[in-house]
C-alpha cells in the first residue's frame, strides 16, 4: 500500500504550490499537513515525496520566467563560445547562480541523516517559523531597498545562495524567507530580492527533487500520488508566483511575519496538547 494516498497527494500538492515561494516555509507547512493527516513526517519515502513534488513548483518558475531564463542561458552559451561576450551581466549572473548552488548541495549531502532525522521534528519547524519571522522583520526594516536586479553582484548571489542552508537545516525557517531576507539586508529592493530568490532556487530544488525520486518510489509512494502531487503543485505554484510578485511591489513583508508567528505558536500549542506528533 502506498505511504501517501491520492487525496493526501492533492492536499500536499496544494500546500507545496502555495507555500514554496512565499516566505512562510513550504517544508514546514508540508510537515504540519502531514502531521494532521497522520503521515509520518520522518519517513524517508515521505521526505522524498515532498522533495519530488517541489519539481512541479520549479516547473512553474520555468514557465513563468521562461523569457528571462532563455535570456540567461543564451547569454551563458554565447559567453562560453566567445570570450568577448563574457562581460555582460546575464552571462555572469548565470555563473553566479551555479556557484551559489554549490554550498547548499555540499551541506545537503553531508547533513542528510540529520535533515531526515532529528531536524525533521515539528518542534524544530515551529521554532524556526518564529525565529525566521524575526529575521525577516529586521531585514525588511533595515534594508534600504535602493538596488534593483541589474545591480546584483557575485557577492550578493553567494551570500543569498548560502542563506538557503538555513532552511535546509531548519525546516520552518523558509528558503524563500532566508534568501529574501538576506537580499534585503544587502539593500536590494523587494522585487529584486524576490526574483533573485526564484532564480537561485531553480537548480537546488530541481536537483533535490530528482535526487530523491528513487527514495520516494522505492520507499512505498506510488507513481500516481507522485504525478498528481507534482501536477497540482505546478498549477498552484504558478498562480502563487504571479500573486507574490504583485504583492511585494506594493507591500512590506509584515503580513508574512505575523502569519508565521501565529502558525508557529499554533504548532507549539498542538504539539503540547498532543494533537500533533512531532
Amino acid at each position: 500500500m502506498s505511504t501517501i494516498g491520492i487525496g493526501q497527494a492533492v492536499v500536499l500538492g496544494v500546500v507545496e504550490g502555495v507555500t514554496e515561494f512565499l516566505p512562510v516555509s513550504s517544508t514546514g507547512h508540508l510537515k504540519i499537513a502531514e502531521g494532521l493527516m497522520d503521515i509520518p513526517v520522518d519517513d524517508k519515502a515521505v521526505v522524498a515525496f515532498t522533495a519530488v513534488i517541489q519539481v512541479g513548483a520549479i516547473a512553474a518558475v520555468l514557465v513563468y520566467f521562461f523569457r528571462d531564463i532563455v535570456r540567461f542561458v543564451t547569454a551563458w552559451g554565447r559567453g562560453l563560445a566567445d570570450r568577448d561576450q563574457r562581460t555582460g551581466h546575464d552571462y555572469r549572473f548565470t555563473w553566479w547562480v551555479i556557484y551559489a548552488t554549490v554550498p547548499i548541495v555540499v551541506v545537503g549531502l553531508a547533513a542528510k541523516p540529520l535533515i531526515e532525522g532529528p531536524l525533521a521534528s515539528l518542534w524544530v519547524v515551529a521554532g524556526s517559523l518564529i525565529v525566521g519571522s524575526g529575521v525577516m522583520w529586521a531585514a525588511d526594516r533595515r534594508g534600504r531597498h535602493r538596488r534593483g536586479e541589474a545591480d546584483t553582484t557575485f557577492k550578493d548571489a553567494m551570500l543569498v545562495g548560502c542563506s538557503q542552508i538555513l532552511a535546509l537545516l531548519f525546516p520552518g525557517f523558509s528558503r524563500s524567507g532566508a534568501t529574501m531576507s538576506t537580499a534585503l539586508l544587502l539593500d536590494l529592493d523587494r522585487v529584486a530580492a524576490t526574483r533573485l530568490s526564484f532564480f537561485l532556487g531553480l537548480p537546488a530544488l530541481t536537483g533535490a527533487g530528482l535526487y530523491e525520486l528513487k527514495d520516494a518510489v522505492g520507499g512505498g509512494v506510488g507513481a500516481a500520488p507522485l504525478v498528481i502531487g507534482t501536477l497540482v503543485s505546478f498549477v498552484v505554484a504558478y498562480a502563487s508566483i504571479a500573486w507574490l510578485l504583485r504583492f511585494v511591489a506594493r507591500h512590506t513583508f509584515n503580513a508574512f511575519v505575523v502569519y508565521r508567528i501565529v502558525i508557529g505558536a499554533l504548532v507549539f500549542a498542538l504539539l503540547g496538547a498532543g494533537v500533533l506528533d512531532a
